[in-house]
């Protein structure tokens, strides 16, 4: 395609999205879905404008997909207020943790003895498929640093937590097609820079770079008088790379570093606020009489620069949900594969549903809402760039056209399905809790 029907392209799409959403917001109807078809409708069985080789295309769109996921896992990050012992964390720590093991061994179950491929395969599927995705997730994620539902707050830290937990075992997969006789120092090594160093230094890597710089930048511009004027976009920007570059240079898991950097930067804001409120609702009061000039400095300083921050990581995460939902859909015509629909819907329907009934227990959550965390186990952008990575690091062209098939797909399965059932669940939960 040419630039300039790219750009006719890019332009039909985000007017479509700006007609229609209006409409869409009383439907059972996503952006994602309406991306998804777009792009369908200018792929091969469409208009044929684009001719999406996803194979060929993954070097650059394992970039691009990575950018994504790290725009929404910092920006998910941020949006956690709560202290990391309280409660509604606890979901968050199950969902990311034995959740995902139990999906990814039910999905690799189902893909060999169901789907009859080699053990390597399955496992490698199982760990692109069993995360949530922190970018389609939105919808079901914590609507701003004030909203503590136990549902949203579980789903938001779970989507930022495993897509970087998953990474030890896209690795672990690759290894298995490589050599199936892997023996226990294999193992042994594998677990020991994967699991014991790189998932908790990643963590710590990022909510310390996290805490650091948001209290240096809140006081930086409290001792510069400088509150409203500074870029605070580039501390975003610079936060994300700093923290994913230093996980990167010690061997941690750079996911894990940004969205730890964005839950440490929210710390800091809490620490120096001093308040039960989010520092940008005290800059952004509801009365707008209220005066700026009655918040104390530290307080407009980090209202300021956490309304800048989320406002810029919203349009890039859209922008950039939008291109890659836009490509999946013209790439779904040369890849669908019938297959998917078994394995999609034993994992959105049995697995993941099963496993959080079995391991996410406790009183602080009721069967409805155990439910809603079963089923909202949205698939998408993550998937995606598992797929890019393990395309980058060997996966062998015999099994190439199946890894994306079943992958692209079961994507595409959950953007679907989900799409058009979160928002009446949605509904009828917040009706339900509002009359409790």
């Amino acid at each position: 395609m040419s630039f300039i029907l790219w750009m006719s392209v890019l332009g039909a799409l985000l007017l479509l999205l700006a007609v229609t959403s209006s409409y869409l917001r009383w439907l059972p109807v996503t952006t994602s879905a309406v991306c998804l078809a777009f792009g369908m409708a200018l792929g091969p069985l469409g208009l044929g404008l684009v001719n999406m080789d996803f194979a060929r295309a993954s070097s650059w769109l394992h970039r691009l997909t990575e950018m994504a996921v790290l725009f929404s896992l910092f920006g998910t990050g941020i949006k956690l207020r709560l202290g990391l012992q309280r409660t509604a964390w606890r979901a968050s720590y199950l969902l990311a943790g034995p959740v995902m093991l139990l999906s990814i061994v039910g999905v690799a179950a189902v893909a060999h003895y169901g789907l009859h491929l080699s053990w390597g395969l399955s496992a490698l599927l199982g760990a692109m498929l069993a995360p949530t995705d922190p970018v389609l997730a939105a919808m079901v994620q914590v609507n701003n640093a004030h909203d503590f539902d136990r549902v949203r707050y579980g789903l938001s830290g779970e989507a930022g937590l495993n897509d970087g937990v998953a990474f030890p075992f896209v690795i672990f997969s690759l290894m298995l097609i490589d050599h199936a006789d892997l023996g226990l120092p294999d193992i042994g090594a594998w677990a020991l820079k994967n699991l014991v160093w790189g998932v908790p230094a990643g963590l710590a890597i990022g909510y310390a770079l996290g805490r650091l710089m948001g209290q240096m930048m809140i006081g930086l511009r409290v001792r510069n008088a400088d509150s409203v004027e500074s870029p605070n976009d580039f501390v975003a920007l610079a936060l994300i790379a700093i923290s994913y570059v230093v996980a990167y240079a010690v061997g941690a898991f750079g996911f894990l570093a940004v969205f730890a950097a964005g839950v440490g930067l929210r710390q800091a804001e809490a620490r120096v606020s001093h308040s039960d409120v989010p520092a940008e609702h005290l800059a952004n009061p509801p009365d707008p009489q209220t005066p700026h000039e009655a918040l104390e400095d530290h307080q407009l300083a980090a209202g300021v620069m956490m309304e800048d921050i989320l406002t810029f990581g919203d349009l890039v995460e859209r922008s950039m949900e939008v291109l890659l939902i836009t490509l999946l859909g013209a790439a779904l015509s040369l890849y669908w594969d019938w297959r998917a629909i078994g394995l999609g819907l034993a994992l959105f329907c049995v697995i993941r549903p099963a496993s959080v009934w079995l391991l996410v227990r406790g009183k602080y959550l009721d069967g409805h809402q155990r439910a809603l965390l079963g089923w909202f186990g949205i698939r998408g952008i993550g998937s995606l760039y598992y797929l890019c990575f393990a395309i980058a690091h060997g996966l062998p062209a015999s099994v190439q056209q199946t890894a994306i098939s079943l992958t692209l797909s079961v994507v595409a399965l959950s953007i679907l399905l989900h799409g058009v059932s979160t928002q009446p669940l949605l509904d009828h939960y917040e009706r339900r809790h509002r009359k409790t």
